[in-house]
């Protein structure tokens, strides 16, 4: 990695960026290595977690503390707009056009590009496979018993 980090440093200059090395940190991500990465001959400082574009990206690659997070500017946001949910001027249609337009928003922004685990989309595969018709070859794949002996090269 320091190796990486030279050659982006490298590039930079050409383009006449400089790195800066108290912004610059270090998330090691399921690793056991404690070897420093090095810029300019100083260690970057090591992180365990990070936030970026409102996401909390962490050391075990899981998005557990991003989920609560996020949660809680759901939670948040929903209280700033209690007055609206009590009010009696205000029919149910428009509350609920006020919640998809900005709740759903708060609560779901970054949920696209979480990660999930091979279990999570073999479910979510099957799921939407069961769905389509029996016609489709998806599902045919997936009900398919093939019949008889395979040749033996």
């Amino acid at each position: 990695m320091t190796e990486k980090t030279s050659t982006v440093v490298d590039a930079s200059a050409r383009l006449g960026l400089k790195i800066h090395m108290g912004k610059s940190k270090v998330l090691k991500v399921n690793t056991v290595t404690d070897t420093p990465i090095m810029l300019e001959g100083e260690a970057l400082d090591d992180v365990e977690s990070f936030t970026y574009l409102g996401s909390i990206v962490d050391n075990t690659g899981e998005t557990e503390a991003d989920v609560r997070a996020r949660i809680g500017k759901a939670r948040a946001a929903f209280q700033h707009l209690k007055n609206v949910w009590r009010s009696s001027l205000l029919g149910t249609s428009t509350k609920i056009r006020i919640f998809n337009t900005i709740m759903k928003p708060v609560l779901l922004y970054g949920a696209e590009t979480r990660r999930t685990t091979v279990f999570q989309r073999r479910w979510k595969w099957i799921g939407h496979t069961l769905q389509k018709s029996s016609s489709n070859i998806t599902g045919q794949a997936l009900t398919w018993n093939p019949q008889g002996r395979r040749k033996r090269d």
